[in-house]
């Protein structure tokens, strides 16, 4: 699946923290880094992502009543305005 391996340098700092997300979640710090990375720089999985984000994140807009929503529709069907 990985095909392209990537040797970085960090400060103990940043490392704690990479460290310490890892341990908090019981994954890599490889897959911290990943993910980080997906975060800042998406491509279209991360695109799709965080539109799905946002439409799960919108406020709940106005539904129209089923019954008037099947009579418009039955309007327009007929050819009324």
């Amino acid at each position: 699946m990985f095909r392209r391996r990537l040797h970085i340098l960090l400060d103990e700092d940043r490392y704690r923290r990479v460290a310490a997300e890892a341990s908090a979640r019981g994954v890599s710090v490889a897959r911290v880094i990943r993910e980080s990375i997906d975060a800042l720089l998406p491509g279209d999985r991360g695109r799709r992502a965080r539109a799905a984000r946002r439409i799960l994140a919108a406020p709940p807009m106005p539904v129209p009543d089923p019954d008037d929503l099947r009579r418009e529709l039955e309007e327009l069907r007929a050819g009324g305005a």
